[in-house]
């Protein structure tokens, strides 16, 4: 019996053996079954909004210098492409015939004078002859009347030397506005007239200089829902430029005005910037493109782009950890990318743990390991309880090698 008793415990520890190793299997296959992934947990901050617009450089200030008398010119009084000022001389035109309108009109003016002091002297005597009876009442109203013409005809020609004056002043050809002059049309000796098509320069104001901007009013009603929202508020009026050549302008620009109105062309609202040009870098019809700080969202819901993936319909969608340890798949809204991350408007909440890191393995429903981790600048992820523990674990190192 005894021996019997000695089998039948040897052959039961092996039994026993082989169960726990049984268990342990199960147990390991169970862990391998639960998929290992990394989260991050969402918060919300304080985001301007941002829009990139295209655009071109417009003069401040633009005037087309046109001759408004007619004749030759004979010199030209700027060098082309230079600073001018408002009223300086910039082409003199032949002003011999206008004198001499100018002269005949002065003439024609003292003549009406010298008939004007007759005609009244005539008019007083006829006016107390009259009263003697010394002369008809029918030739002192003559008397009077051809007065009365007289005055008139100094007020008619004080007109003609105003105007023949106006002529002769035209014939010097000044700046309207200050600013930088382009290449002249003509040269000295050429023939010009009061109705010509082309203008002899062009003179532009360039600081400051405007940029104006297109946006399409689609984007416009979508900034106009957007300020609904809560924590949204408008922007300031800041404007940054970039340079055809990808460089960005130095100064700051301002926001001056919106167009009211849509352009039925294009479908597209223009917007006006003024930026300050001292070293006349910009120039006019310069194709740029500006960025405007249109909104500040101070709660927005900022998520790596790697968290979010689009369904067979194309739509957002994101994997979140229940509290249950369980993956959850809720549809997001995306209203518009920054940087490396999505805008989320709708779908996710401060708090919410945002798969990261193994979303190709897990579905919605199933069971997980979830490790939270941090996500660096170049988008690599980390584990951050490691790191933290690697941070104590140096702080003690330290600490030893101090005592020591």
């Amino acid at each position: 019996m005894k021996y019997l008793s000695t089998m039948a415990g040897l052959i039961l520890v092996p039994l026993a053996l082989v169960g726990c190793q049984k268990e342990e299997v199960a147990q390991q296959q169970h862990q391998q079954r639960t998929p290992e992934v990394g989260y991050i947990t969402l918060t919300t901050s304080e985001v301007p909004l941002k829009t990139e617009l295209q655009g071109r450089t417009v003069a401040s200030t633009t005037a087309e210098v046109r001759p408004q008398v007619s004749g030759i010119v004979e010199k030209r009084l700027f060098e082309e492409g230079s600073e001018v000022k408002k009223g300086q001389l910039l082409y003199q035109i032949d002003d011999s015939s206008y004198k001499a309108a100018y002269n005949e009109a002065r003439a024609d003016l003292l003549n009406s004078e010298a008939t004007v002091r007759s005609a009244k002297l005539k008019d007083q005597r006829y006016a107390a002859l009259a009263k003697s009876e010394g002369v008809s009442r029918q030739d002192a109203d003559d008397a009077h009347a051809a007065y009365l013409e007289a005055v008139a005809s100094v007020e008619k020609y004080k007109a003609a030397v105003e105007s023949a004056k106006i002529d002769l002043d035209h014939t010097q050809v000044k700046a309207p506005i200050a600013g930088r002059i382009g290449i002249s049309s003509v040269t000295e000796g050429a023939l010009v007239t009061a109705d010509q098509d082309t203008a002899l320069a062009t003179i532009r104001s360039l600081n400051p200089i405007y940029v104006d901007l297109t946006q399409s009013s689609k984007e416009v009603l979508k900034l106009r829902q957007t300020l609904k929202r809560s924590g949204v508020s408008s922007g300031n009026t800041e404007v940054s430029l970039q340079l055809e050549d990808g460089s960005t302008y130095a100064d700051k620009g301002t926001l001056t005005v919106r167009e009211v109105a849509v352009d039925e062309s294009t479908g597209s609202v223009t917007l006006r910037a003024q930026f300050p040009n001292d070293d006349d870098l910009l120039m006019p019809g310069m194709f740029v493109r500006a960025v405007l700080d249109e909104a500040v969202d101070t709660q927005a819901m900022l998520v790596p782009q790697r968290g979010v993936a689009r369904d067979a319909r194309g739509n957002a969608t994101a994997l979140v950890i229940k509290d249950d340890g369980t993956v959850e798949q809720r549809q997001v809204t995306t209203d518009r990318s920054i940087g490396d991350k999505w805008l989320i408007t709708q779908g996710l909440s401060a708090g919410d743990k945002l798969i990261v890191e193994g979303t190709g393995k897990v579905a919605a429903g199933q069971k997980v390991k979830s490790v939270e981790v941090e996500l660096a600048a170049d988008g690599s992820v980390t584990d951050k309880a490691a790191d933290a523990s690697k941070v104590a674990n140096q702080g003690a190192t330290d600490q030893d090698k101090g005592a020591m």
